[in-house]
């Protein structure tokens, strides 16, 4: 019976790959990967020989149709994406969405994912949370840091090295200087890193030390 898997992989340290994963990805008949170079670097680690076909957010939407034709045809398709769950701001959940409108059968395996250990090590409230992902970059930013000023869960956000010290200097700007910050840097990998402080001391740390590699921020939410 055809089904769809969805499949972590690891976000830096290959030892974080399961053991059901690799076998997922070997019995498949077919892998969906974000980026087949990088994820060909890791097929071939664990000798994984399933055939692979690029799966990429410019892509996704042309190609659902003609994967749902597979998957009914009684194909198994794993998806993965460079790093991480895949449809966490990665491809994914369009085809997933596509699979529960079809009645087909998915499977998300539990893995390796960047945010949950960051907010765990940030010492911040992890009852209640909000995970907002990437902030919109020009159109729609100013609106919404307004309204997520008022939010009172803690907040996680994706970020780019290159527009860490933009986005914490609007963390200051709207949600004010004293606001609890923790930046997770390179998770898993050597040089990781977590730097806790207010908005405003942390800005200053990677104002004066620019930061490299894949970045989490969890922000504390407005205090009640």
């Amino acid at each position: 019976m055809s089904k769809l898997y969805l499949v972590p992989t690891p976000i830096g340290n290959l030892k974080d790959m399961t053991f059901r994963g690799v076998e997922v990805l070997k019995e498949a008949d077919l892998i969906l990967a974000e980026d087949t170079r990088t994820s060909g670097k890791l097929l071939k680690h664990f000798e994984i020989t399933t055939q692979m076909q690029s799966h990429h957010m410019h892509n996704e939407h042309k190609t659902v149709n003609h994967l749902i034709e597979k998957l009914k045809s009684g194909l198994t398709i794993a998806v993965i994406s460079d790093a991480g769950t895949p449809a966490i701001s990665d491809p994914g959940f369009l085809l997933v969405r596509a699979c529960v409108e079809n009645n087909i059968e998915v499977d998300c395996l539990p893995g390796a994912t960047a945010f949950v250990p960051a907010l765990v090590n940030s010492g911040l409230p992890n009852d209640k949370f909000v995970f907002e992902g990437f902030l919109p970059v020009k159109k729609g930013r100013q609106t919404r840091f307004l309204l997520l000023a008022e939010e009172t869960r803690t907040m996680i956000f994706y970020e780019s090295p290159h527009k860490l010290v933009k986005t914490l200097g609007h963390f200051c700007e709207y949600f004010g200087e004293d606001r609890p910050v923790s930046v997770s840097r390179e998770i898993t990998k050597l040089y990781e890193e977590t730097i806790r402080g207010t908005a405003k001391e942390v800005l200053e740390h990677y104002t004066n030390k620019p930061p490299k590699g894949e970045i989490v921020i969890i922000v504390g939410g407005k205090s009640k």
